[in-house]
C-alpha cells in the first residue's frame, strides 16, 4: 500500500509539472502538487518511529509555511525560493551524516561501499546547495553585492577544491572515518560560496534555477540513502527539470551553460566603459506625468515593459487600470516580457496574472521585438538590464551578447525609475541618454496612479 501511495504521489507530481507549464492549467497543476504531497506525507506514517515527533515537525513546518505564504510578497519570491533551496541542501547534509553515524563501520563489501558513497554524495551535494543558496539569497536580497567576485586563479581554486573532495571520497570509503566526510562537506560548501559569488547579478535567475536542480539531486541522493522510492523520483524530477530550465534560460540570455554553473568559467571580465562620462555630461530628457499622459492619449500603439521596479512598488493593479483606460480610448496595448524579467523566471507573468491582465496581450521577447519599430510609445516600468542596448552594441559590457527587449527602436521610450542608479547587474544603461527616451522619475505605483488620473479625464466612451 505504501508503494502504491508513493506511485500515486509521483504521478501527481508529474502531472503537476505538466499543469504548471501553462497559465490556463497552472491552478490545476498546483492543486495536483498539493494532493501528491499530502499522499506522500500520509504514506510516510507507517515508517515513522515516533508519531509525536512526526506530528510536531508537521505542525511546525505547516505553521512556518502558512506564515510565509501569507506574509512574503511576490517581489520577495526569488529570495524565498533561494532560501528554501538551502533548507533542502541542509536536510540532505543532516541525513547523509546521520546515515553514516547509524552504521559507522562494517565489512567493506559492495553494499557497504554503495552505502558510504550514498552518504558522501548526499553530504557534498547538500553542502554545495546550502551555501550556494544562502549566497544567492544574499545577492537577491541585496545584502551581498551583485557584481561577480573575481580574483586571480579563482577557477584553479575551484578545481582544487573539487579534486580534494574527490580524494576525500576515497579516504572516506577506505578508512570509514568521519573526518574525510566532514572535510569534504566543508570543501564543497566553500565551493558553493565561490561558484555563486563568481556569478554576476544579470545571471542570478539562472543560478536560482540551477540551485533548484541541485536541491533535487540532493533529495534524490537522500532517497537512495533512506531507501525511499518517492524521494528518488521527486528528486530526479526536480533535478532534471531545473537543469533543463537553466539550459533554456542560458540559451535565451546567450550565456554558456557550463560557464554559468561553473561560476563564470571562461567568461572574460568586462572592461571599463569609456562612454560613461560622455553620457553623464549629456544628461537625460525629463518628463512629468502630465506630459506622458498626453502622449498616451494620442498613441495608437503602446507596449508596456514591466520590471522589478513595478514589482517592488506593487503597481500591477494600477497598470491594469491604465491599460483598460487606454484600450477604451482605442489604443492597442500589449506587454513585453523578457525571459529573465524580475529576479526569477515567470516573475512578471505571475504579477500580471495576479492583476487579471489578459494573457493574450502578454507577449514574450521574441514575439514582441519585431513590433518595436512600429510602436508609438514603449513604457518601461522599473526595468533596467533587460532593456539595455549595450547588450547588443557594447562588447565590453557585462551584458554583451544577451538578447534584450529592443525598446529604443520605438518612436518614443518612457522610462519610469526612481533614479539613474544601475540595475541589478551593476552597470549603467545608455538607453536613458538617448534622444527618443524620456525619464519619468518616481515610484512606479505613484507615477502610474498619476497617469491613470490624467487618462480618466479624457477617455472617449
Amino acid at each position: 500500500m505504501v508503494e502504491l501511495a508513493y506511485l500515486a504521489a509521483a504521478v501527481c507530481f508529474v502531472l503537476s509539472l505538466g499543469g504548471l507549464s501553462g497559465p490556463s492549467t497552472a491552478r490545476r497543476g498546483n492543486t495536483l502538487g498539493i494532493v501528491g504531497m499530502a499522499i506522500a506525507l500520509v504514506a510516510t506514517l507507517p515508517a515513522t518511529q515516533s508519531l509525536a515527533a512526526f506530528a510536531g515537525a508537521l505542525v511546525a513546518g505547516g505553521i512556518i509555511g502558512a506564515v510565509l505564504a501569507r506574509r512574503v510578497a511576490m517581489t520577495a519570491m526569488p529570495e524565498l525560493v533561494a532560501i528554501l533551496h538551502s533548507f533542502v541542501g541542509l536536510a540532505a547534509v543532516l541525513v547523509g551524516v546521520a546515515g553514516y553515524l547509524a552504521h559507522p563501520h562494517g565489512a567493506l563489501d559492495a553494499l557497504r561501499v554503495i552505502h558510504l558513497v550514498e552518504c558522501f554524495l548526499g553530504v557534498i551535494i547538500g553542502s554545495l546547495t546550502f551555501t550556494g543558496s544562502v549566497i544567492a539569497f544574499g545577492k537577491l536580497k541585496e545584502l551581498i553585492r551583485s557584481r561577480p567576485l573575481v580574483f586571480p586563479f579563482r577557477h584553479g581554486v575551484n578545481a582544487l577544491l573539487a579534486l580534494l573532495t574527490l580524494a576525500c571520497l576515497g579516504w572516506f570509503v577506505v578508512a570509514q572515518a568521519g573526518l574525510p566526510l566532514y572535510v569534504a562537506m566543508v570543501l564543497f560548501g566553500l565551493l558553493g560560496v565561490l561558484l555563486v559569488m563568481g556569478i554576476g547579478g544579470a545571471d542570478m535567475p539562472v543560478v536560482v534555477s540551477m540551485l533548484n536542480s541541485y536541491s533535487g539531486w540532493a533529495a534524490s541522493a537522500t532517497g537512495f540513502l533512506l531507501g525511499n522510492d518517492l524521494l528518488i523520483i521527486v528528486g530526479a524530477l526536480v533535478g532534471s527539470s531545473g537543469a533543463i530550465l537553466s539550459y533554456i534560460m542560458c540559451k535565451a540570455m546567450n550565456r554558456s551553460f557550463v560557464s554559468v554553473i561553473l561560476g563564470g568559467f571562461g567568461a572574460e571580465a568586462s572592461g571599463p566603459d569609456d562612454r560613461a562620462e560622455a553620457f553623464s555630461k549629456k544628461g537625460v530628457n525629463r518628463a512629468g506625468p502630465e506630459d506622458v499622459a498626453e502622449m498616451l492619449k494620442s498613441a495608437r500603439s503602446v507596449i508596456i515593459v514591466p520590471g522589478y521596479g513595478m514589482a517592488v512598488a506593487q503597481a500591477q493593479h494600477a497598470v491594469r487600470e491604465m491599460t483598460e483606460l487606454m484600450q477604451k480610448n482605442g489604443t492597442t496595448v500589449r506587454f513585453a516580457i523578457h525571459p529573465v524579467a524580475g529576479r526569477l523566471p515567470g516573475h512578471m507573468n505571475v504579477l500580471l496574472a495576479e492583476a487579471n491582465i489578459p494573457y493574450p496581450i502578454v507577449l514574450e521577447m521574441d514575439e514582441i521585438n519585431p513590433d518595436m519599430v512600429e510602436t508609438d510609445i514603449v513604457l518601461v516600468l522599473g526595468a533596467n538590464d533587460i532593456v539595455n542596448p549595450d547588450a547588443l552594441e557594447n562588447p565590453k559590457s557585462a551584458l554583451a551578447g544577451m538578447p534584450v527587449l529592443e525598446v529604443w527602436k520605438a518612436q518614443t521610450v518612457v522610462t519610469v525609475k526612481r533614479s539613474l542608479n544601475p540595475g541589478f547587474a551593476g552597470i549603467d544603461n545608455p538607453l536613458y541618454y538617448r534622444d527618443n527616451t524620456l525619464m519619468l522619475f518616481g515610484d512606479a505605483r505613484k507615477m502610474v496612479d498619476s497617469l491613470v488620473a490624467q487618462l480618466k479625464g479624457t477617455v472617449s466612451h
